[in-house]
């Protein structure tokens, strides 16, 4: 019996060192079995050698499972790629170039185009902040020299005054008094005037010989200039509405 058991194992051996060569995971895992199989069986006197059908479908097996994984692979790598030269071939269709241009140079026309979309866009926001706005406002800011080093350059404060308020004929004259009567001096000013509205933005500076604390006074000046404006157009409302009123 013992002698049986030896010409079993060296059968077995051989066949596993074939297989070796094709899967060396499988053949360590096949060796393990057998071996427990064989000492297990050994003490009931009798052994059952591993089937090399076994050992085929178990190969089989792993191989198929390993071409179904790289098919798929293949697959998703396929539409990736697809859906990349579709996103490339509509960007062609929106940027002065053509089917021959490579991905390099679209992708750097495509940068320089979002640049200067962002630009104009910028530029769209600046236009929109001079705009008259529906209510009214008043804001005075202190402007870095830098901003308008080339206006004045002995060392003065700047300001940026705006004020929105309805338009009217003498509003230039009333902010030109209020300028002066606080001895302010208008560096730079911008005026927008639509439907009925007006925005003035003034770059301004006290005189050398006043104190900052012009500035101060001049958003109390701006706030009564506004309610009188006000007040003056609920006059000019009430007067035309007692004319249509008259018989």
């Amino acid at each position: 019996m013992q002698h049986q058991q030896q010409q079993m194992r060296m059968e077995n051996s051989e066949l596993l060192q074939l297989l070796a060569g094709t899967n060396t995971s499988f053949f360590h895992s096949a060796t393990t079995t057998m071996h427990q199989s064989l000492c297990s069986s050994s003490s009931n006197s009798y052994s059952y050698p591993l089937e090399l059908s076994e050992i085929t479908d178990a190969l089989s097996n792993e191989k198929d499972r390993a071409l179904a994984a790289m098919k798929n692979h293949k697959e998703a790598e396929k539409r990736r790629r697809e859906r990349i030269n579709t996103h490339l071939n509509q960007l062609r269709t929106l940027l002065p170039c053509n089917s021959k241009t490579d991905k390099a140079s679209l992708l750097a026309k495509v940068v320089q185009r979002v640049k200067e979309l962002k630009q104009q866009t910028s530029n769209i926001n600046i236009e929109l902040e001079t705009l008259p706005s529906e209510s009214d406002e008043i804001t005075i800011i202190s402007s870095a020299d830098g901003d308008y080093g080339d206006l004045v350059g002995d060392g003065r404060l700047i300001f940026k005054a705006t004020l929105c308020c309805e338009d009217r004929s003498d509003l230039i004259t009333d902010i030109i008094e209020i300028l002066n009567s606080l001895h302010l001096k208008t560096l730079k000013a911008e005026i927008v005037t639509l439907g009925g509205r007006t925005r003035n933005i003034l770059v301004i500076a006290p005189d050398k010989d006043h104190s900052i604390e012009s500035i101060h006074f001049l958003q109390n000046s701006f706030k009564s200039l506004l309610e009188r404006s006000n007040s003056s157009d609920r006059s000019k409302r009430r007067r035309g509405l007692d004319r249509r009123l008259m018989p």
